[in-house]
């Protein structure tokens, strides 16, 4: 075997270490009680899977180059010395393997001949000073799927995210302008909002990688772009997934089209995650339709929106079992009027980032639905039902996060080359260079882990926790990318006008929405925990 199976093989057995000294600790605890160890749990897990999925790469690479190797040997080394002195689940946050008992593993683990050989030379200096030298002469890291269609789809939409987007995404940012009409037009005339809805109602009739592919090369571009796609995903999943075939056949057509824009409206003002405590209630009219009132907010692109896929009790049952989801029609707003329905109102919350769509909270007070909005028919089935969409959204939003992280990575890079201090480019110097060298490394770590997970979906199986994964992984690469970058920038990394700045603020919200970082730890460790591979 060669040195990089054998370095996953170690790293595996000592992910299992890991989740057997956590079973030990949780025999007289609960899994709350211990949310250090078994966070610390899930990030050793997930670090042990993103080594799975950067060799798989390597290997399916036709003729690897010296930059692909480059990206291979320094990305198991940095991950494996990480594994076995502590990793980062945050800022001030260290996993060590004193943490779950493992000092005597973390040792066998550094010790192993092929482990230590990509440690101390897999991420050396000169290792990635070489990286960088052959960036900067024009070398890339291979992308190619070995699918012409796969690649056929990410050059499109390359070209349309260079071409559409990224000469005017800053500027749009700045003014806090919602996407233009004219670029969602462009946008759903390419198919974008109907990648996963089957052929028979419009769409593509694509899987998850594509959906990936489609996500990443926009979010490049600008994150708004990126993100309204999740709208429609979001949607048009539920509906395939719980709607009657009335609902199937009148929704999903104007989704793909573009026609109909879709918001998600689940978050309340108290509850955060914690969607078993939701208040807003929908009940019965006389008329056999829906009378909607309470509280949202965070819902995001609620005025220009169409559709809004509702959470809101409609029994007396407490927790989940009282949630239902429900299509709720609502008319499009504009600049002089937002929200121009009755019984529906709405404040606009100014956000640092993630601008394009805007975000909102709602107030509903008689607001009217139809009879036949309760998704499926199905009353108190809302949370299952959504359960059902949230590795699609995760694994999305890990691609958006690879897709954010990659323009940080080429505002750096262009910035390192170009500006010169002490008679040189920035880029010589070590220190610059190891950024720029590490911010690659984990990005294509966290893109391949984020592709395991949407092949694994797209075969038809749970994948929960790989989703998780993904997105605990991509979201911490996009942040340490763009946090990086405006540190190369230096000063004028600050200013407004840099566009750097904007790449910060959209970066530093890809962990909490769609379940946050330490959600997504407790996903991957209670999924684990119970078996599940």
């Amino acid at each position: 075997m060669n040195t990089v199976g054998s370095a996953v093989v170690a790293a595996t057995r000592y992910a299992q270490a890991a989740l057997e000294a956590l079973r030990e600790r949780l025999a007289g605890s609960s899994l709350d009680a211990e949310q250090h160890a078994a966070h610390g749990y899930a990030w050793i897990a997930t670090a042990a899977a993103s080594l799975e999925a950067l060799a798989a790469w390597h290997e399916g690479v036709e003729a690897p180059s010296e930059v692909d190797d480059l990206v291979l040997t320094i990305g198991f080394g940095e991950t494996l010395a990480q594994l076995a002195g502590g990793i980062a689940m945050g800022q001030n946050e260290i996993v060590r393997p004193i943490a779950l008992g493992l000092e005597d593993c973390a040792n066998e683990l550094a010790t192993n001949p092929e482990v230590r050989t990509l440690i101390v030379e897999g991420n050396a200096a000169p290792a990635r000073a070489r990286l960088v030298s052959l960036l900067r002469s024009g070398a890339t890291v291979s992308a190619s799927f070995g699918d012409p269609i796969l690649d056929t789809i990410r050059d499109q939409y390359h070209r349309f995210t260079e071409e559409r987007i990224v000469p005017h995404a800053h500027r749009w940012h700045l003014a806090n302008a919602l996407i233009p009409d004219d670029l969602v037009a462009a946008m759903a005339e390419m198919g974008t909002f109907g990648v996963c809805i089957p052929e028979e109602f419009g769409g593509l009739g694509l899987g998850k990688l594509v959906m990936c592919i489609v996500t990443e090369e926009l979010s490049r571009g600008w994150i708004g772009t990126g993100s309204l796609g999740t709208r429609s995903e979001i949607a048009g999943e539920l509906i395939m997934l719980g709607g009657t075939p009335e609902q199937k056949a009148h929704w999903l057509p104007r989704i793909a089209s573009g026609e109909t824009l879709p918001t998600a409206v689940f978050t309340e003002p108290d509850t955060g995650s914690d969607m078993a405590s939701l208040t807003t209630r929908a009940t019965r009219t006389a008329d056999g339709g829906w009378r909607i009132d309470g509280a949202k907010t965070w819902i995001t692109h609620a005025a220009r929106a169409d559709l809004m896929t509702l959470m809101a009790r409609t029994t007396s049952d407490k927790g989940y079992a009282g949630l239902s989801l429900l299509l709720v029609p609502k008319q499009r707003g504009n600049a002089a009027d937002a929200f121009p329905d009755a019984g529906l109102s709405g404040s606009e919350i100014e956000v640092l980032g993630y601008r394009g769509m805007r975000e909102y909270a709602l107030q509903f007070d008689g607001f009217a639905a139809p009879s036949d909005a309760l998704l499926g028919g199905r009353e108190g089935a809302g949370f299952k039902q959504l359960m059902q969409t949230f590795e699609g959204a995760r694994i999305q939003t890990a691609a958006r996060a690879v897709g954010v992280g990659r323009r940080a990575f080429e505002l750096a890079f262009r910035y390192a080359c170009d500006r010169t201090q002490f008679g040189r480019p920035i880029l010589e110097f070590p220190r610059v260079a190891d950024k720029l060298a590490m911010m690659q490394v984990d990005l294509i770590m966290a893109r391949e882990l984020t592709y395991a997970a949407a092949r694994t979906k797209d075969m038809g199986r749970r994948c929960d926790i790989e989703a998780g994964m993904a997105k605990l992984l991509a979201t911490r690469a996009a942040w340490t990318a763009a946090d990086a970058a405006l540190q190369i920038h230096g000063g004028n990394g600050y200013a407004l006008e840099y566009e750097i700045s904007r790449v910060l603020c959209d970066a530093r919200i890809l962990n909490i929405f769609e379940g946050a970082a330490e959600i997504q730890a407790q996903v991957i460790a209670r999924g684990k925990l119970q078996g599940r591979n």
